[in-house]
């Protein structure tokens, strides 16, 4: 047994964040303010030309949000891949509608375009395509689909800050709407957190409405005004959904870092996939010279042949000191979405023999020389 555990990922957070959010707190502004409008503003500028940025308190009210300006509701079916988190799929059935299952890619496990090609019915008004472990869906063959079918896209970009595809950058393309994560594990993090950028000028103002409340006015602009500071009008049924300030303090920071932490971990997996070559692994594939890879997680997958089993494999790596994941547990195993619309394994043929294989080891810019070696000993040490 190791002295200490090595975490699956852990939090790139230094002296500047935390003087950021102590300069937040003493600035008396503690909700939505002018930190936020910050860093909006500076996200917006990294996705390009034309494109507005709306702050959230979690990737999953950017999505919901999303559908919801987008008017789906009851009768509506949304193409949704079962290789994700619970959230992309949970956020159709609030809004009334039906998610209708896709399986995965064999090579990046992001959503089958062929598999969601023949479940596209009259009633299909949305696809939501995930980024998995920050591999982007190209761009040109997601637009062609949508184009065909007359689909709107919203993209799950939890895991795809800062990725591109065929030179686009996640967030600049022709979707509808993009939702980024800045939950404590991703890229770069808030804490909670999450921005949806946009091109769809009538999409943006709904979102900014629906995430406080309804409110025809932001919180900030409530306080410093020309009109009286009490009056406001409710314009819809909206939510609480809105980003502080000192959220925001954190992701200001990071924006700044990101370049250099996105560096860190290209070279972690450089470095894991000389490290591995060797080993009764398929390890993913390195992006293309035309797209960059978020690397917010490395996930391999065991051979069959290999000695050990996946789960086995997870077991001894944490009895050795070093934690890994599993992303993800396909929706359709899961007891509600597989008892709510009648899933079966065999509907997802790909998802559900590549479930067994996978794992996900440590991966976070914040890993030591020292770190990395030992997840490369372990590894050897496990699988030999």
């Amino acid at each position: 047994m190791a002295d200490h555990t090595l975490p699956f990922a852990l939090p790139d957070i230094g002296e500047e964040e935390i003087q950021a959010v102590s300069d937040a707190l003493r600035s008396g502004w503690l909700s939505s303010g002018p930190r936020v409008e910050e860093f909006e503003r500076r996200f917006a500028a990294l996705c390009g030309d034309g494109v507005q940025a709306i702050a959230l308190n979690s990737a999953t009210a950017g999505l919901h949000l999303a559908l919801e300006a987008l008017g789906i509701g009851p009768g509506d079916e949304v193409l949704v891949p079962t290789w994700t988190f619970t959230a992309t799929a949970e956020i159709v059935v609030h809004l009334g509608a039906r998610p209708v299952f896709v399986d995965s890619d064999p090579v990046t496990l992001n959503i089958d375009l062929a598999d969601a090609e023949r479940k596209v019915t009259r009633n299909t008004r949305a696809v939501l395509p995930v980024h998995f472990a920050g591999r982007a869906v190209p761009p040109s063959r997601l637009h062609e689909f949508a184009v065909r079918h007359h689909l709107q896209v919203v993209e799950d970009a939890a895991h795809a800050f800062p990725s591109a595809s065929e030179g686009v950058p996640v967030g600049a393309g022709h979707s509808t709407a993009t939702v980024f994560s800045f939950y404590a594990t991703k890229t770069i993090t808030t804490g909670e957190g999450g921005m949806l950028v946009t091109r769809d000028a009538g999409l943006a103002n709904r979102v900014r409405m629906t995430r406080l409340h309804g409110i025809d006015r932001n919180a900030f602009d409530r306080y410093r005004s020309d009109r009286p500071a009490w009056r406001y009008n409710i314009a819809a049924a909206g939510y609480k959904y809105n980003l502080t300030d000192t959220a925001a303090a954190i992701g200001l920071v990071q924006l700044d870092r990101a370049e250099k932490m996105h560096l860190r971990r290209e070279q972690i997996a450089g470095r894991y996939r000389t490290a591995f070559a060797d080993l009764p692994l398929d390890l993913p594939q390195e992006a293309p010279p035309t797209d960059v890879h978020s690397w917010h997680l490395f996930v391999v997958r065991l051979w069959d042949g290999a000695e050990v089993g996946r789960n086995e494999f997870i077991a001894e790596m944490s009895r050795r000191g070093v934690c890994c994941s599993v992303h993800f547990i396909p929706l359709h195993m899961h007891s509600y979405w597989r008892e709510e619309y009648g899933l079966r394994d065999e509907m997802f043929p790909v998802a559900s023999s590549e479930f067994d294989r996978v794992v996900s080891i440590p991966l976070y810019s914040g890993m030591t020389d020292e770190d990395v070696d030992r997840v490369i000993e372990t590894t050897h040490d496990v699988l030999r």
